[in-house]
C-alpha cells in the first residue's frame, strides 16, 4: 500500500526548477504579467495505485472539456495553496479532507491563462463518495500512475494558439487525452521519480 508514497516522498526530495506552460515555446513566452495564485491536488490513491483527474464541464469560460487535477484559484479564505486544493478538490469531486495525506509540493508552474499553479502531491488514504460538481466537473476517472509516471508515454505536440505555433505535452490515455499544464506538471513528476 505505501509504494507510492514512498516514492513520492523520494520524488518529492529532489529538487527541480519551475515549470511553465512555455517550456518547449520559449519564443512565446510573456513578460512578466502579475500572476493569480492557484493549487491543484495530484490526488494518488494508495490502495489501487491511481492517479484520480476531472474532465472540466464543456460549459466552463476557461479550459473547457480538458482534463485537469481538481483544484482552483487561492480565495482570501485559504491559508495557502494547499489548502485551496484540499478545499477544491472537496467542491469539485467530493474529497474529504481527513481522506487525505498531504506528501508535499512541486514546483509552481506558471499557466498560459494567468495563474501561478502550486501542484500538491497527495495520498487519497480511504475511499470516498466520489461527486462531481454539476457546474464544474463532467467526469471523475482514475488512470494507473504507472502509466502517467512513464516518461516513455509522453510526446510532444503541436498546435495553433493565438497565430502562433505551440508546442505541449501529452500522455493520452484511453479516450482521454490528457495535455497542457497537466500533462506538463505529470511528465515533470515522472522525471523526478525516474532519477
Amino acid at each position: 500500500m505505501d509504494e507510492w508514497g514512498a516514492r513520492l516522498r523520494a520524488a518529492l526530495a529532489r529538487e527541480t526548477g519551475p515549470s511553465s506552460d512555455f517550456d518547449l515555446n520559449r519564443d512565446a513566452a510573456p513578460q512578466a504579467a502579475r500572476l493569480r495564485g492557484a493549487g491543484v491536488l495530484i490526488p494518488v490513491c494508495a490502495a489501487s495505485g491511481t492517479l484520480i483527474l476531472t474532465k472540466r464541464s464543456a460549459t466552463l469560460s476557461q479550459h473547457p472539456g480538458q482534463i485537469a487535477f481538481p483544484g482552483g484559484r487561492i480565495d482570501p479564505g485559504d491559508a495557502d495553496a494547499t489548502a485551496a486544493a484540499l478545499r477544491e478538490a472537496h467542491e469539485e469531486i467530493g474529497l474529504p479532507g481527513d481522506a487525505v495525506e498531504v506528501l508535499g509540493e512541486l514546483p509552481r508552474h506558471e499557466t498560459v491563462t494567468g495563474y501561478s499553479m502550486t501542484p500538491v502531491v497527495a495520498l487519497v488514504t480511504r475511499p470516498f463518495d466520489e461527486r462531481p460538481e454539476p457546474g464544474e466537473v463532467a467526469e471523475i476517472f482514475r488512470v494507473p500512475m504507472a502509466f502517467v509516471t512513464d516518461p516513455g508515454n509522453f510526446r510532444v505536440e503541436e498546435r495553433d494558439w493565438r497565430g502562433q505555433t505551440r508546442r505541449y505535452y501529452a500522455v493520452p490515455y484511453g479516450p482521454y487525452y490528457i495535455w497542457g499544464a497537466t500533462a506538463r506538471i505529470l511528465h515533470g513528476l515522472a522525471e523526478r521519480l525516474a532519477r
